[in-house]
């Protein structure tokens, strides 16, 4: 199958508590990896950013200790805070999976608990 490299985003809102943290970030990331048909081999590295106000837990350390489709220990994983925005949604997690994804296959991006609103482009009606 040929493959090209690719970015998948996705966003999601949370609480900043560790419980919450931990489940909306597998959450995105599982929703991203399952609908974009990924494989442990297919992923290069993830990288997270946060919005100020998520302070409890890194979105790496929550990825490493939470459950997710697959074994990510071997995934290159970055974290950064996000420039702060007059207007801007709080409470905010980004990420973007860089992968290697089947070049016939057009890519998912995956906006969960709120965060819909930053991109209503790919949001699919239901």
């Amino acid at each position: 199958m040929m493959k090209k490299l690719t970015a998948i985003r996705g966003a999601t809102i949370s609480e900043n508590t560790p419980q919450d943290i931990t489940k909306n970030v597998c959450d995105m990331c599982n929703e991203i990896i399952l609908k974009n048909k990924l494989k442990a081999s297919d992923l290069v590295s993830i990288f997270f950013t946060v919005t100020k106000d998520i302070t409890a837990l890194n979105p790496a350390t929550a990825l490493r200790k939470g459950k997710t489709v697959f074994d990510t220990s071997e995934v290159a994983l970055f974290c950064a805070q996000e420039c702060e925005i007059e207007g801007g949604s709080p409470f905010m997690i980004r990420v973007m999976i860089t992968a290697y994804k089947s070049r016939f296959v057009k890519k998912e991006n995956v906006y969960i608990n709120g965060a819909q609103k930053l991109r209503p482009d790919f949001v699919k009606e239901s």
